[in-house]
């Protein structure tokens, strides 16, 4: 039965690996160890390519080995050969998904590991300013480092093969295995992740120390609409709002902030917007997830990853046993 898989499984297996091996290739001789990853646009797109190559492979998986892994079986009808060859339904899913589990998370894990390293000697650096991000807890970063596209990698092999299932038909599971995919991976970031442990919420002075920018509106600039702070180093900002001294989050300072004098090339307006801000009451309020949860939320995210591919598993053999003929 591990042979049989094995036939079914090696033309997908030996494209994606393949592809794993040719861009770990890539990262091998491209490596830097004391110097930034990025210097210039041709790094930024090379690395914005490779980088996301990790969010691509998990989805790879779930359409190429997942969706077709038993939806091919039951449209062309060969599974009934193999139940009658004494397998047991169990034992034959239970080896396809035993096989194709091990390989998907192996890919995975292997080029998660390969980019952790690359990326490491720039992070802070060229990497993080290039990609707008400020450090590896930030969504670009955390979603293509440590543990979590192993659990990604899993859960989109075991969610194609219960569509394919359910729908027995390989190219409708392949489409709905992939768009199914993607709106987990919008969904978690969004909505799951900033909330697995609860933020840290900080309310801070405005000072002309701590302020970085001032955003402007209206025909001459001169209506103030934002104002932003320092944040932690290379934490994950999830709110960087301005409070009123109730605590009111305010829409617009201009009403405060309108005895300061437009701005101008070469004058440093911080000082006078910042003692405005302050002598109105107003504050920031910073909500963010702190550099040092990375390993904590990384564990807790492939933890939850990995239970639905579990709840998948169990009911992909319910629907075997009990729906499939």
């Amino acid at each position: 039965m591990i042979w049989l898989t094995w036939r079914q499984l090696r033309a997908s297996a030996v494209a994606v690996y393949a592809l794993v091996a040719a861009l770990c290739v890539a990262f091998l001789v491209t490596a830097r160890p004391s110097e930034p990853v990025l210097d210039g646009l041709q790094d930024l797109l090379y690395n914005q390519g490779t980088i996301s190559a990790v969010y691509l492979l998990p989805a790879l998986i779930g359409v190429f080995w997942g969706a077709p892994m038993v939806a091919r079986e039951l449209e062309a009808g060969t599974h009934r050969l193999v139940w009658n060859q004494s397998v047991t339904r169990s034992r034959w899913l239970a080896t396809k998904l035993a096989v194709a589990g091990l390989a998907a998370a192996a890919a995975a894990g292997l080029y998660s590991l390969v980019v952790t390293w690359w990326t490491a000697p720039g992070e802070g650096k060229g990497l993080t300013m290039a990609l707008n991000s400020t450090g590896r807890i930030t969504p670009f970063l955390f979603s293509v480092r440590g543990l979590v596209p192993v659990g990604y990698a899993v859960f989109a092999l075991v969610l194609g093969v219960v569509i394919g299932v359910l729908l027995r038909r390989t190219v409708a599971a392949m489409a709905a295995a992939l768009a199914i995919y993607i709106a987990v991976q919008i969904l978690m970031p969004l909505f799951v992740r900033p909330h697995l442990i609860p933020p840290v919420q900080q309310t801070v002075a405005i000072t002309a120390e701590n302020t970085v920018s001032v955003g402007f509106t209206g025909p001459e600039a001169t209506q103030v609409t934002s104002i932003k702070v320092r944040e932690p180093e290379g934490a994950w900002i999830l709110t960087d709002e301005t409070v009123d001294a109730t605590g009111a989050k305010v829409d617009s300072l201009a009403a405060g902030l309108g005895n300061c004098p437009p701005p101008s090339p070469g004058v440093n307006m911080m000082d006078c917007y910042a003692k405005a801000a302050s002598d109105h009451g107003y504050r920031q309020l910073l909500e963010y997830q702190p550099a040092g949860r990375f390993w904590a939320l990384q564990t807790l995210e492939t933890a939850i990853f990995l239970a639905l591919s579990g709840l998948l598993t169990w009911l992909c053999f319910r629907l075997v046993r009990h729906r499939v003929s």
